[in-house]
């Protein structure tokens, strides 16, 4: 991280919470670039790729945090006929979802970025609706969970098109794989939303 210098008298000091730097003024290895935020790294995108993609993502992170949140709100506390099978099946969506985190997580830092992962800088950033607090059948929770399953594949459909557009191929093909799975996810929550009623409304 940057490095906190003291100023002196003399003319050629540091100026106040600047890194050192060598004699051509160019930041040190392993220290942020000043200008951007971002640490430097042998990665050849641009710096401004890197910069805007590292935003994308720390949004694209900040929902999916709060949504690994939901999942296990609603496993906690589902209640009713279908509770084995709807507990069972938000625990497997929240692993799936914590994988998804880290491959968010780790694509930020990986391109020279801070991941911005605390519970206060997710409940800031995040653009999913607020998770239904008093729920309990089954029936709720399966909407409620599906509801936040569709905004995250929604927001991560249009961070693949933004990205693509960035020329980040590495980023795409991770943001892809996110979207095929929540849609897998979503599949399998809303079929329990589906079947005998909606066939009878077709009728």
């Amino acid at each position: 991280m940057l490095q906190k210098t003291t100023a002196s008298s003399s003319s050629t000091a540091t100026a106040p919470g600047r890194p050192r730097s060598s004699e051509t003024g160019a930041p040190q290895a392993g220290r942020k670039s000043e200008s951007r935020g971002l640490f430097r790294t042998k990665n050849d995108l641009p710096e401004a790729t890197r910069t805007r993609v590292v935003g994308l993502l720390n949004k694209r992170l900040a929902d999916c945090i709060d949504l690994q949140t939901q999942c296990k709100q609603a496993h906690w506390n589902v209640k009713g006929p279908t509770f084995i099978a709807l507990h069972k099946l938000f625990d497997e969506i929240n692993e799936d979802v914590e994988a998804y985190v880290d491959l968010l997580a780790e694509r930020v830092v990986q391109l020279g970025g801070i991941a911005e992962g605390t519970a206060r800088m997710v409940a800031r950033h995040s653009t999913l609706d607020e998770y239904p607090e008093a729920i309990a059948s089954g029936e709720a929770h399966v909407d409620a969970l599906s509801s936040a399953l569709a905004a995250f594949g929604a927001g991560t459909r249009k961070a693949i098109d933004q990205v693509d557009q960035l020329e980040d191929a590495d980023t795409v093909d991770i943001l892809t794989e996110i979207s095929r799975g929540t849609d897998k996810w979503l599949w399998f929550v809303e079929a329990h939303q589906q079947g005998e009623t909606e066939g009878q409304s077709r009728r």
